[in-house]
């Protein structure tokens, strides 16, 4: 019987990484962004900017002018996303200038994203209004280049990050929105949570908590905001939050029954996304 070579199923792929939380982010909540990355010296310490689409579903470009994008919201089936985005990623540095990768047949055991980029390197993320990026700067850009620019731009969510803390994103749906990416254990998180939320604590903004979704092995949470809310309204709450999120954290002692039926709610409308 043939070996399976395939990686096995990692919760955390992006673990290790500089920026997990706005890795996850970029897969899972932001419409479009970029953000830096480098290749170790091994593998030719490359500049790559890593996106969260590309044209065509295509899941890296080498663009024409030598620029290496790679997309994280690619279909990935291995079982270890980081695995399946540093075999594109790897198939893209070598390819010529002008080819575009697609996600193909699953990748066998090899590097994984923690072994292909350098780690010293910050992963800081950009917010676009438009999918720009994908071209190379000398381009011309043409009524119908900006034109398919446009289209592809037109049901983009309205997305801010905030600066006071980390991988935070606000974003205007039919109602505003927060939705905030952190790097704690999951039900330690949950537990913090569910204190705050017994004591009318998990509020934010003037917004109510709504719940959260689990994505790469980390917890989402999401808050409701008063209609109007900007992102820049929320820079002073979110420092608050994060402060009284810290301090329960760091509670040991046992749920009460307050906490426990919080923390019951709180899991029953939990969602996994991939």
């Amino acid at each position: 019987m043939a070996k399976n070579t395939t990686p096995d199923f990692v919760l955390r792929p992006f673990e290790g990484l500089p920026g997990e939380t706005d890795w996850v982010a970029m897969r899972e909540v932001v419409p479009s962004a970029s953000a830096t990355a480098r290749t170790t010296p091994e593998h030719g310490a490359r500049d790559v900017l890593v996106v969260t689409v590309l044209p065509a579903g295509w899941a890296a470009l080498h663009r024409q002018d030598g620029t290496i994008l790679l997309a994280v919201q690619t279909l990935a089936g291995s079982g270890d996303t980081s695995r399946d985005l540093a075999a594109v990623l790897l198939e893209a540095i070598d390819a010529e200038p002008g080819t575009s990768i697609e996600m193909g047949a699953l990748p066998g055991a090899g590097p994984r994203l923690q072994d292909v980029l350098d780690v010293e390197v910050p992963f800081e993320v950009t917010v676009h209004e438009d999918f720009a990026y994908w071209l190379d700067p000398s381009t011309e850009v043409t009524p119908d280049i900006q034109a398919s620019l446009d289209q592809a731009a037109e049901t983009m969510v309205p997305t801010v990050k905030l600066e006071s803390v980390d991988s935070a994103y606000w974003c205007s749906m039919n109602r505003e929105f927060l939705r905030w990416a952190f790097p704690a254990d999951e039900d330690s998180l949950i537990d913090a949570i569910s204190r705050l939320h017994a004591r009318r604590e998990s509020g934010l903004g003037g917004g109510k908590f709504v719940g959260a979704f689990r994505s790469s092995g980390l917890l989402v949470p999401v808050w409701e905001l008063p209609r109007g809310t900007t992102a820049s309204d929320l820079e002073e709450p979110a420092v608050a939050f994060r402060d009284r999120l810290t301090a329960a954290l760091e509670v040991s002692e046992p749920l009460d029954g307050n906490e426990r039926r919080a923390r019951a709610g709180i899991v029953s409308r939990q969602v996994t996304l991939r």
